[in-house]
């Protein structure tokens, strides 16, 4: 039995293994095999829905410095915005009438946003919109943070761990972050009820297909509900300007990869994805996701929310964007639904 046969009926590999197959991604036999296989997969458990999540970027103001990402505190040419909380809530309802029915608060590590008002802001979203699911991305805080928030109603966060490769990580992030509080976040998550989102960017900087494997057996081992990958792509403002961005197959092989591994895993084809190709999303379909993330936030703050450069879908209006990603979803075969979405067990 050869590494993808094994795959296929384990749904796990070790590390060598895993860092063999991403070694061979280039090999279309192999890359087709298992984009069939994961779509099979999602098909049993998810059918043809595709998910869609109202994301709301309501800050791009952020404490850390992280050597990748335009909105780095460092970045002294970022139009630094937040968004109020009736200006949230205002998204919310737009996204609503619309049909979505679940909302994604992501930001940057912005101190105005104290856990009071965080969590008051969770509550109103709760009480207005009782049938939607609230996701935060908001990065890495304290337990008794994520306690307040998940009592005010949050649903689900995410987090990406962004390499469970511990030298790799300091050379991504400045000496104050560290993966073992990165990692002590996502375990504090998982203990206090979440639904729980990891993931990483795939061709980031030093990122080498041992990186990548330690990776899979993170995610293997930890058994997150839902995986955000996407290629990494530069922005012109960090250190990491002149580096190459991801590569689009190696993220389609490793979405199909991770569909095999975690058949009821929630995951998203990513705007980054749709950045660097213009079928992108669509071919993250067919290789294994089941998740698209439009944007909610006002048109006017969008380009301002630039973690790399190019970001699609930042002139659009929420409908229209909604109504492009339903034709898109469709041209392959799959439907756009309104629904929360929920993780099946």
């Amino acid at each position: 039995m050869n590494i993808a046969d094994k795959l296929v009926r384990e749904h796990r590999l070790t590390e060598t293994e895993y860092a063999e197959l991403i070694r061979s991604y280039e090999d279309k036999n192999l890359s087709k095999y298992l984009a069939d296989e994961a779509v099979r997969i999602r098909k049993e458990v998810y059918g043809d829905a595709v998910y869609v999540r109202g994301l709301i970027e309501f800050t791009n103001i952020c404490r850390n410095d992280c050597f990748y990402c335009g909105i780095r505190k460092s970045n002294p040419h970022a139009e630094r915005y937040r968004l109020t909380k009736e200006e949230i809530l205002d998204c919310c309802g737009s996204g609503y009438q619309l049909g979505y029915r679940t909302f994604v608060l992501q930001g940057g590590e912005d101190g105005y946003y104290t856990d009071d008002r965080l969590a008051d802001i969770v509550r109103t979203i709760k009480a207005r919109y009782p049938d939607c699911a609230l996701t935060l991305s908001v990065g890495e805080r304290s337990f008794e943070s994520y306690r307040l928030l998940r009592e005010a109603g949050a649903d689900r966060y995410l987090l990406r761990h962004e390499t469970a490769d511990a030298k790799h990580y300091r050379r991504l992030h400045p000496p104050e972050l560290s993966l073992e509080n990165r990692m002590r976040c996502l375990r504090d998550l998982r203990r206090l009820g979440y639904q729980v989102g990891a993931g990483f960017m795939v061709g980031s900087p030093y990122q080498t297909a041992e990186c990548l494997a330690e990776d899979l057996v993170f995610l293997q081992e930890f058994q997150p509900e839902m995986v955000g990958i996407g290629p990494f792509i530069p922005h012109h403002d960090t250190e990491f300007a002149n580096e190459p961005a991801g590569s689009v197959e190696l993220t389609l092989f490793l979405l199909s990869v991770i569909r095999i591994m975690l058949p009821h895993v929630l995951l998203p084809a990513t705007t980054a994805l749709g950045t660097l190709s213009p079928v992108g999303r669509e071919r993250g379909m067919l290789a294994g996701a089941n998740v698209v993330m439009p944007n909610l936030s006002p048109v006017k703050n969008r380009k301002q929310y630039e973690l790399y450069d190019n970001k699609i879908c930042t002139g659009e209006e929420a409908a229209e964007c909604r109504g492009c990603l339903a034709n898109r979803m469709k041209s392959v075969g799959f439907t756009l639904v309104t629904d929360r979405g929920d993780y099946k067990p």
